[in-house]
């Protein structure tokens, strides 16, 4: 609700708050006369500078203008705006100009995101064609007539039985492509399957393995792509309607490598909306530990798969693919995976190529595997990172993936205050009842607080255990704390590039057709950030790279460090371009995963892979895996 005072203030000079909603979009948006001001005469513009471009007749006045000043927040007098409404009009030409350019999607702007700072550019290294693996092989019985008994086994050990030729790739294919059909629609996690692709790229692999050709640990495992990599022939869909038919003539640069490393592609999985949440043009994916219960509420987040790259999380977990490939900008891997019960691992940003990824922030997008262990991870890793060429942001650092090194040797803290209790609050005052309420609704309410209660007492106690679980590792934990920064203060970064990346859907109305309308959803998200100024945006760039200072002289205390994957590291660290992993942590319920969350060093997921390993070899979570039916 506003205060008298602030509507005071947008009432100032001479404009009311209907003139100034209807005023602004003219000046800045749109850049067309508002009818009510257009037939007022233009100011008197002061005389240009002897040379300067003549500015055309004034189609923004200083009653618009005056109402722009209003969203960066200042005032300038009539005699300066007298002067600067020539070159305000001079610019909306130019930006009319500007907008008759057919700018594709996939052009990156002329400037560049470095995470690291000057003078800590990381040392090159060259890819371990097949990295060491720390998990010895279970004892795995392999029935052919019943292959679905393999679904939930991680990629380390579904490689040996192919490699060893106790399994083809082909079999492995048809029964992860049966799962796809059995499962996808329910789970509302497959976009579209490729199977002509994939039982082709099968059988090559089972011929290149039978003439002893290995290509690596991925060789002739199925995987699924979120549906934002461009994949030739076969159509890329940004999980949105108005590219539901999109069909592109190449492929992304994961899609090339993983091909290079023999995997086989089986499906484009789902992925909220020009990836926002869990809800796409055909429906809203599912998480595995949920779906099947008649209790589902699809308003609960544990119920749906959350984060953009929902479907390689929801797939991954329900063993519909041997491993997905998903992004982040701000949680899109950490948070599905955290719901769905898999390892989502976030590399530093400019570790792997976006060639071929629908853009949504140039400065934040990310891509990273998503998996049912750890080692998988690294394994998908290690065939993705690395420069294409193509895409200036990718830094060539090593990758060592050492799975033995010792704890002992690794500085891991946690952050303290999202860990240990706080000092209770100040008792508040009980809100009246809601005289409107029935007795129903008013102890369905009562209980819905418990539940939220409950699960949150579940998840001090699991986030506790596993620090426990460090501890009993031989590892002396450190409380530190992140930097004192009002980092939300900058987070419009990421809705300013996506506004940007999406402004021609926004001017066509394109945007109207996306599933999801509300207040906090992409459609309004672009039109509210048509108005962040430029100036605001980079002075917002330059206040990140304080923040990147600040979190730079924190990572010096420690290698890694623990957290809730709710942490408020999540979107410290996505500005800054840190990786990050999560890994099953417990069950706050019987169908309720619960995540730990651990950050890394710039450029290093090796250190950040091996204290996770660590981790789940000490726990029983990995094993276990939703009941799919």
């Amino acid at each position: 609700m506003k205060s008298r005072e602030s509507e005071t203030t947008s009432t100032t000079r001479g404009i009311g708050r209907r003139g100034f909603l209807k005023a602004v979009p003219a000046a800045v948006a749109a850049g067309l006369a508002v009818p009510a001001l257009a037939k007022q005469a233009p100011a008197t513009p002061a005389a240009a500078p002897q040379g300067a471009p003549q500015a055309p007749p004034g189609r923004i006045g200083k009653d618009a203008l005056k109402a722009a000043e209003q969203i960066p927040g200042l005032t300038f007098t009539d005699p300066e705006e007298d002067m600067m409404l020539p070159g305000v009009n001079l610019n909306l030409t130019s930006f009319e100009t500007l907008r008759k350019i057919d700018i594709p999607l996939d052009t990156e702007p002329a400037i560049t995101f470095r995470p690291y700072l000057p003078g800590k550019r990381p040392k090159p290294g060259v890819r371990q064609k097949t990295p060491r693996i720390a998990t010895p092989m279970p004892a795995v019985r392999v029935n052919p007539s019943s292959l679905d008994a393999l679904a939930f086994l991680p990629v380390t050990t579904l490689s040996r039985l192919i490699a060893t030729r106790q399994v083809s790739s082909l079999d492995l294919t048809k029964m992860y492509l049966e799962r796809l059909k059995r499962y996808g629609e329910k789970l509302k996690c497959v976009v579209t399957l490729t199977e002509d692709l994939a039982l082709q790229q099968a059988a090559a692999a089972d011929k290149e393995i039978r003439a002893g050709k290995s290509r690596g640990p991925l060789h002739g495992i199925p995987w699924g792509a979120k549906d934002l990599f461009a994949t030739k022939g076969i159509r890329t869909t940004w999980g949105a309607k108005p590219y539901e038919n999109q069909v592109v003539d190449y492929d992304a640069t994961i899609v090339e490598r993983l091909r290079e490393a023999g995997a086989v592609l089986v499906a484009k999985l789902s992925m909220g909306a020009l990836a926002m949440g869990g809800d796409w043009f055909g429906g809203q994916t599912k998480n595995p530990w949920k779906f099947a219960h008649v209790d589902v509420n699809p308003s609960d987040p544990a119920d749906t798969s959350s984060g953009s790259s929902a479907g390689p999380a929801s797939a991954t977990s329900a063993g519909l693919v041997g491993f997905g490939v998903g992004t982040e900008t701000r949680g899109s891997i950490i948070s599905p995976s955290s719901t769905c019960g898999v390892v989502g691992l976030r590399p530093t940003y400019g570790r792997v190529s976006r060639y071929g990824a629908m853009a949504l922030s140039w400065t934040m997008d990310k891509v990273g595997p998503i998996c049912r262990s750890v080692e998988d991870c690294a394994l998908v890793f290690n065939a993705i990172y690395g420069s294409d060429g193509r895409d200036e942001t990718v830094v060539d650092a090593a990758f060592d993936w050492v799975p033995d090194v010792p704890l002992a040797k690794l500085k891991i803290a946690y952050l303290k205050s999202e860990f240990e209790p706080q000092a209770p609050r100040a008792t508040v005052a009980t809100p009246p009842a809601n005289p409107n309420l029935t007795e129903d609704q008013r102890k369905q309410m009562e209980a819905q607080r418990e539940a939220r209660r409950k699960l949150m007492e579940a998840q001090r106690t699991i986030m506790a255990d596993a620090l426990d679980v460090f501890r009993k590792l031989g590892v002396t934990l450190q409380p530190v704390e992140l930097p004192d920064f009002p980092a939300n203060a900058i987070n419009f970064i990421l809705n300013a590039e996506g506004a940007a990346a999406f402004d021609d859907l926004t001017r066509s109305k394109g945007i109207d057709q996306l599933t999801a309308q509300s207040r906090g959803d992409w459609p309004n998200t672009f039109r509210t950030n048509r108005f962040v100024p430029a100036v605001e945006y980079i002075r917002a760039q330059r206040a990140r790279t304080l923040l990147m200072r600040k979190m730079d002289a924190m990572m010096q205390q420690c290698d890694v460090f623990l957290s809730p994957t709710g942490s408020g590291s999540l979107g410290i660290t996505n500005l800054t371009g840190h990786p990050a992993m999560c890994l099953k942590a417990g069950f706050a319920a019987e169908n309720q995963p619960v995540a730990l969350m651990i950050t890394g060093r710039l450029y290093d997921e090796a250190t950040l892979l091996r204290a996770g390993l660590a981790f789940e070899q000490a726990t029983k979570w990995q094993g276990m895996n939703p009941k799919v039916t």
